[in-house]
């Protein structure tokens, strides 16, 4: 596919983009090798290639729940900056 001067003007224009004359003829080229080797993937057989996110094989590597012993009450809130009885005491947010 062969992309246009007109085409680089169109998408420079919808992006709010200023390009000056040689930066159109600069992306114009980057542009065309771009969609060139696109087209050149495309020639490839893969229908027989399952879609993957990742090369390898990727697994979930977390860990079962399990219930433990907790802190205290009195151990957790030691070092409060402020607590009401069993509660840390926090600034008002309204």
């Amino acid at each position: 596919m062969k992309i246009t001067r007109g085409q680089v003007e169109h998408v420079a224009h919808l992006a709010r983009l200023a390009l000056r004359d040689e930066e159109i003829a600069e992306f114009t080229g980057q542009l065309d090798a771009i969609l060139a080797y696109v087209d050149k993937l495309n020639e490839l057989e893969t229908d027989d290639v399952e879609p993957t996110a990742h090369v390898i094989p990727m697994g979930n590597v977390v860990r079962e729940d399990a219930v433990g012993e907790g802190l205290l009450i009195e151990d957790v809130l030691a070092n409060a900056p402020g607590r009401k009885d069993r509660f840390f005491r926090v600034p008002r947010i309204l």
